[in-house]
């Protein structure tokens, strides 16, 4: 199903629609302020392992997850006052965090060191859906098996078809990467160079 939803100002109504779709264990597809992202409630393990099925990615390779904003982050992750200061002056933005998990992570979503990646993209659509939600929801961009990112929610409709359940036509993303920052032991470390700015971890 392909869903138009309005990425100023985001009808209720729709997002209700969807957020129930997340609580029947449903995938759906948004969009964020990179890419148009795959993801479900981070709390059902079984639509979990449908998305690692659906990417064809090994369970070893945890995906990142979004959070509706700092205060949620700390429930999620455990954030030192460094950590804090730092996200406090990015987010929401085109980052994604490296952090520590807390015990309410799910096991399938922490690396071998029990970290995770976490964001809160500069996106009224994925974030009311946390909000309504109440978790987290799985952070994976609309990939084809060749690695080309789609970025255009018909045609990830037309490619994933009955895969996912619902797809939110948010209007156009900018379909590049955010940029990874680990912030473990208080030592930033740049992951990966993307949308936005690392100059103050140079």
């Amino acid at each position: 199903m392909l869903l138009r939803i309005n990425p100023e100002n985001p009808q209720r109504r729709l997002l209700k629609r969807v957020v129930d779709t997340l609580k029947d264990g449903g995938i759906i597809a948004y969009p964020t302020d990179t890419y148009y992202g795959i993801g479900c409630d981070i709390m059902n393990k079984k639509a979990i392992q449908k998305i690692y099925r659906l990417r064809q990615r090994p369970t070893k390779k945890p995906f990142s997850f979004i959070c509706s904003d700092l205060k949620n982050i700390s429930l999620y992750a455990k954030v030192s006052n460094y950590a804090y200061r730092t996200m406090r002056r990015l987010l929401p933005g085109p980052y994604t965090f490296i952090l520590e998990g807390s015990r309410l992570v799910p096991k399938i979503m922490l690396t071998r060191r029990k970290t995770a990646g976490i964001r809160v993209p500069d996106n009224s659509i994925a974030l009311s859906l946390v909000r309504y939600l109440g978790h987290p929801i799985i952070n994976t961009s609309a990939k084809l098996p060749d690695s080309t990112i789609l970025s255009d929610p018909l045609l990830i409709h037309d490619h994933f078809g009955p895969n996912i359940d619902i797809v939110i036509d948010g209007g156009p993303v900018p379909g590049r990467p955010s940029s990874v920052i680990s912030l473990i032991e208080d030592t930033p470390q740049i992951v990966r160079v993307g949308l936005g700015s690392v100059e103050m971890f140079l």
